[in-house]
């Protein structure tokens, strides 16, 4: 949970620590599988709180983490700009919480990099720039860089063509109503005990063209700008 970097979470953990019950949504959801990992489904949450509060020396600690976790944010974040998607720009997420973000009641089950979901008509793809061959196969190391701080290259899984229906998604989400949403962090290697480093949220993007099949790579233009440190080791990692 030391990733957690805006003030909409925060301010749950502190509900959640002085045993006060919170409206149920989406970002409780994502605070369940924080605390008791995707494994632990969802109709189990109101029996892990009650067990929670009952441990006041855990709510204790809880809180204490939320207060260290207020101190240490340096980055502004921008505020949801949808009620059923509780995410942050530019705040950093575990790829369970993204998902539960989305609704996704069982992130675990997720073992690739891009997700639709057709309920909330929304693509997520989660982004790892340094990739090495001890994480990744040699049809997984794609080619995904910044161009820009708006322009993010993205290739498509292996097998997507521009005429399947996953490439004309891709090319008419606009049309069809549909989002795409970039996650992007810079290694998946573990921080010794911490676990895989979470993700960035960059927001949702725009496709602005492609080249090529199988797979396709695909320019998208991201709503929000890159943050600096961020849009520098991108960059760096293309060079």
């Amino acid at each position: 949970m030391l990733h957690v970097d805006d003030i909409d979470r925060l301010d749950l953990i502190d509900q959640v620590a002085a045993a006060l019950r919170p409206a149920a949504g989406r970002l409780l959801d994502m605070l369940h599988f924080s605390l008791w990992g995707p494994s632990v489904p969802l109709a189990e949450r109101d029996a892990r709180l009650k067990r929670l509060w009952a441990e006041p020396a855990r709510c204790a600690e809880l809180r204490q983490v939320a207060e260290v976790l207020r101190d240490r944010i340096h980055r502004v974040t921008e505020r949801p700009t949808s009620e059923r998607v509780p995410l942050r720009v530019h705040a950093r997420y575990s790829r369970n919480e993204a998902c539960a973000a989305f609704g996704m009641a069982n992130p675990g089950s997720l073992r690739e990099g891009v997700k639709w979901l057709p309920d909330e008509k929304a693509d997520l793809f989660f982004v790892t720039l340094v990739k090495s061959e001890e994480h990744y196969s040699p049809t997984t190391m794609y080619a995904d860089r910044a161009i820009t701080d708006r322009l993010f290259q993205r290739e498509s899984q292996s097998t997507t063509t521009s005429a399947s229906a996953t490439g004309r998604r891709y090319v008419d989400h606009v049309a069809q109503g549909s989002t795409v949403h970039l996650f992007v962090r810079e290694t998946r290697v573990a921080d010794r005990d911490l676990g895989a480093p979470p993700y960035l949220y960059a927001g949702p993007m725009t496709y602005r063209e492609h080249s090529g099949d199988r797979p396709m790579r695909v320019l998208w233009e991201l709503r929000h700008p890159l943050p600096a440190v961020m849009y520098a080791a991108a960059r760096a990692i293309a060079a």
